[in-house]
């Protein structure tokens, strides 16, 4: 997977996922794929209509995903980072 991408889903990302973080993601992906950081000129119509689908799937999808136990595990996990910075200020 290209290093650039990010994941866009809660709660890896705290808020929800902007137009620009998708289409940032699309056109990560179509560079990787296309082997191509900027398309030529006779390319750049199929290259630019790749990145709007690939962002209109990537919206969709995660519109449609449903995080589990998300919520709860963020609050574990706040403990956790309380109750350790507490050990370190008790020492």
């Amino acid at each position: 997977m290209c290093r650039s991408i990010k994941t866009l889903r809660p709660p890896v990302l705290p808020e929800e996922a902007t137009e620009e973080d998708i289409r940032a993601a699309a056109l990560q992906y179509v560079r990787k794929v296309s082997g191509f950081r900027a398309p030529a000129a006779h390319n750049r119509e199929v290259f630019e209509q790749a990145v709007a689908e690939i962002a209109e799937s990537t919206a969709k999808l995660l519109q449609g995903i449903e995080v589990r136990g998300g919520a709860a595990r963020i609050a574990s996990q706040a403990a956790h980072a309380a109750d350790a910075a507490h050990a370190v200020q008790a020492s």
